[in-house]
């Protein structure tokens, strides 16, 4: 384990944690806020802390997988824990773990919050809240990689940091992939700003929503989510939430015009239409719930828009749908969003290779002698890759067996108490019941509190580097 890398690439993110943080300050100097001054000495803490990890260079720069994953899991537990500290030194989060709790829900793009009166915040807290969720979105360790000097080793980093079972680099260089994806990912969230501001959604909201949109957060600044804007507005969150939940692959090809290529993907193909048929068995089941078919129709666009590519933003509160439509969207908050965006959920690609991996084995007990290769986007899929998604989901339901039954410790109703742990491994954020759209996570005990941080974290970042952190293998010296 290349410790003293780990270290000094630690330094580099705490830096730029610290300069990402002036960016609210900026926010808190325009409208004149006090606070201001939490997220300023937040910055610095963050600029010194970096500056001390980074006074010497090490001599062996090279980083093998385990270290890039244990790089990972560190990097988002420490910009964690010290993110929080604008919400506890102001007094607006006085409670650390809720503080942590808030902060890596934003991070991890979850939106889960035990906020009660979220506009009681000042406005650069609110900005600072929604800023995690891009941040986190792409991936801060993509981001360094993007800016910093890049290495073979670094592809380490990024396939322990994306999201989906396998990552390809879009260029032959690592930085220049990293590069690539943030800049779609801008210009994606400025369009979504434009078009909000164009349809009359106040600038500082615009802002905010499409940073939650983006990173498919759900952060809301108002307490009804975004149930108070207006219907296009409304609208163009959903396409926006729809949008960052596609592979960015798909948007890379568009790009460099192979369109041959990019329409045999079929990870996309099968995420829009598993969102078309969800959205239309929901409307159909809610219509007596609205005034009209097309009020009926975009309400159920936008949350299923919301829950499959776990954004979490609400414009009703569906705990109160009958069980058809909620059962729907608890399975879709297990599938989740395409490999490669910012989406959270289990992966439309590995719910695919699952169902192509169940048809092999069905055909083979009746071809016993047949050899059969599972083909993704016309490409034979590696057994590898293959054996990495198997593990995934037993590690991923071990994890949520486990999660259940210390959340079960709080006595809550066990619908609460299944869907609080579906919400947050998934990195959706509203659940059903106590945890639903209307509610939020401030009634559970401090041990469920840190086990659903957990699992934000190890839902995030695919399982294997937060597991890896309790590995004494790891941490052996060779």
């Amino acid at each position: 384990m290349n410790f003293a890398m780990i270290l000094y690439i630690l330094g580099a993110l705490l830096g730029l944690e610290g300069l990402l943080m002036l960016l609210p300050c900026l926010v808190g100097v325009i409208y004149g806020e006090s606070t201001t001054a939490y997220l300023f000495v937040s910055a610095i803490i963050c600029f010194i802390s970096g500056l001390l990890l980074r006074i010497r260079k090490p001599k062996k720069t090279a980083l093998r997988a385990k270290d890039g994953f244990v790089l990972t899991a560190l990097a988002w537990i420490i910009i964690s824990i010290l993110g929080a500290l604008p919400f506890v030194l102001s007094g607006e989060i006085p409670d650390f773990t809720d503080a942590v709790f808030e902060v890596v829900s934003g991070f991890t793009t979850t939106g889960s919050s035990i906020l009660t009166q979220v506009e009681s915040l000042s406005k650069c807290m609110l900005f600072w809240r929604s800023f995690t969720h891009w941040i986190g979105g792409m991936g801060v360790l993509v981001f360094l990689l993007a800016v910093l000097p890049s290495s073979a080793d670094e592809m380490y980093i990024m396939k322990a940091e994306s999201p989906g079972p396998s990552v390809d680099k879009l260029v032959p260089k690592v930085r220049q992939t990293a590069f690539i994806l943030y800049a779609i990912y801008f210009i994606m969230t400025i369009i979504t700003i434009i078009a909000l501001i164009l349809f009359n959604m106040p600038a500082f909201d615009a802002v905010c929503i499409a940073l939650g949109a983006a990173g498919t957060g759900g952060f809301g600044i108002l307490s009804d989510s975004c149930a108070s804007y207006s219907p296009t507005c409304q609208i163009i969150i959903t396409v926006a939430m729809f949008a960052f939940g596609v592979n960015f692959k798909f948007y890379y090809l568009i790009i460099i015009r192979e369109f041959k290529e990019a329409i045999r993907q079929e990870e996309v193909a099968i995420y829009g239409i598993i969102y078309v048929i969800a959205v239309a068995i929901i409307s159909i089941t809610t219509l007596a719930e609205f005034n009209s078919a097309s009020e009926t129709v975009r309400h159920a666009a936008f949350q299923v828009a919301s829950i499959m590519t776990t954004t979490g933003y609400a414009t009703c509160d569906f705990n109160l749908w009958r069980s058809l439509p909620k059962g729907l969207l608890v399975t879709i908050m297990f599938i989740g969003a395409c490999a490669g965006s910012t989406g959270g959920g289990m992966k439309v690609s590995r719910i695919i290779l699952y169902f192509k991996q169940i048809n092999r084995m069905v055909s083979e007990y009746i071809h016993p002698r047949s050899i059969k290769k599972i083909m993704l986007d016309g490409r034979p899929v590696d057994e590898a890759v293959l054996r990495s998604a198997n593990l995934y989901l037993l590690a991923y339901m071990f994890i949520f067996v486990i999660s259940v039954f210390i959340i079960s410790v709080d006595d809550l109703d066990l619908i609460t108490t299944f869907t609080s742990v579906a919400a947050t491994i998934n990195n959706i954020g509203p659940g059903l019941e106590i945890v639903g759209p209307c509610g939020n996570y401030s009634t559970l005990s401090i041990l469920s509190k840190w086990t659903l941080i957990f699992d934000m974290l190890a839902g995030r970042l695919e399982i294997v580097p937060m597991l890896m952190l309790f590995s004494p293998i790891v941490w052996r010296r060779r």
